[in-house]
């Protein structure tokens, strides 16, 4: 029997997946655990932190053949947009072994107010995947939760292409995704500039009291359970080390802060895992026991059609709601600066001889 940690104990009440494109890192926390994890997530940030590694040299000779074979110019946004995708089904393959469930990709935050050509680009990205064997029922699209996108949701998931709701800060914008049939939600437990710009993150002494999303989380998890979504509640942007050091593991009280609102899944990066993997940070069951927040969410906002007319009432919602507004607007510019990053990346490598 394996020893107790924070891991097996979050899995022992939570779908635990691993939000990381490091095949290695699936490897090793698999094998010391002997349990797969259940989805994949990833991001342009994501992809680009495994692009420019060294050890993934032979991917980028892969994307240099793809270019060739399909008369790719890489030099024009959607044909760099073209080989992005391809680098990502290449990564997500990878991981695939170590799973049980889905690898989920995201499409470019350019197009999150684009209803047409979200759709668009998750097709694309489904086909790729399928073309490189790896079926559409193992696949999972992210989609920022825009109105614009919300649509896009509707119809993809009509065609039979799953979908998660990605930079989500409130309650609003995660009914829309349910009433759009989305697969996941991921509402962001912090914004996703703590893990690009120091200063941004805080700890808290009771994170599953005190941090801001949770009784947003909270109150996501009540609305779905009182509207019987089919929609699972997988809160992403977990604290890594960049500001917590493993030492003292502040990551782990996001972990168990955010358990302890009993989502559905956890999606948590491979530096946290190793940490909620190691010897002693196990902790007692009542730090994991079902928060009780008190929260006031008013029936409109779980029975509004968030989707009628072009999703007016979803554009509206987040209008309203300042801080939704402001975490949603850097999150896709964080989103975008890092995929712009990576163009500029490939641009350069496939300047160099072969």
């Amino acid at each position: 029997m394996s020893e107790a940690t924070l891991l097996t104990q979050i899995r022992a009440i939570i779908d635990v997946d691993v939000d990381s494109m490091d095949a290695s890192a699936a490897a090793r926390l698999t094998s010391t655990s002997g349990i797969r994890f259940q989805d994949m997530t990833s991001n342009q940030a994501i992809v680009h932190g495994q692009v420019v590694l060294p050890a993934n040299e032979i991917l980028l000779q892969n994307t240099r053949k793809f270019i060739a074979d399909k008369g790719i110019d890489v030099h024009q946004d959607d044909g760099a947009l073209k080989a992005i995708d391809f680098l990502t089904v290449q990564l997500a393959k990878s991981v695939l072994p170590y799973l049980h469930g889905r690898v989920h990709a995201q499409v470019s935050p350019a197009t999150a107010y684009e209803t047409k050509k979200t759709v668009e680009h998750a097709r694309n990205l489904v086909a790729l995947f399928e073309e490189n064997g790896v079926s559409r029922d193992q696949v999972c699209i992210k989609i920022p939760a825009t109105p614009e996108s919300m649509v896009a949701c509707q119809q993809l998931e009509a065609e039979g292409i799953r979908t998660l709701a990605t930079c989500l800060f409130s309650v609003a914008q995660a009914v829309s995704a349910s009433q759009a049939g989305c697969l996941y939600v991921a509402p962001y437990f912090n914004e996703l500039a703590v893990h690009f710009t120091q200063g941004v993150w805080k700890s808290y002494a009771d994170t599953a009291n005190e941090h801001p999303m949770s009784s947003v989380i909270y109150a996501i998890v009540q609305a779905f359970k009182e509207l019987r979504s089919k929609t699972l509640v997988m809160p992403a942007s977990i604290v890594n080390t960049t500001e917590a050091s493993i030492q003292n593991m502040p990551m782990n009280k996001n972990v168990i802060g955010l358990a302890r609102l009993r989502p559905n899944h956890l999606t948590i990066s491979a530096q946290v895992l190793d940490a909620m993997a190691l010897p002693g940070s196990e902790v007692s069951d009542n730090e994991l026991a079902p928060a009780q927040i008190d929260i006031v969410t008013r029936n409109e906002v779980i029975t509004t059609d968030y989707l009628d007319n072009g999703a007016a009432a979803l554009r509206q919602a987040i209008a309203n709601d300042a801080e939704a507004t402001r975490k949603l607007k850097d999150a896709l510019l964080i989103f975008g600066k890092k995929e712009d990053e990576t163009k500029a990346f490939i641009r350069a490598y496939l300047t160099k001889p072969a």
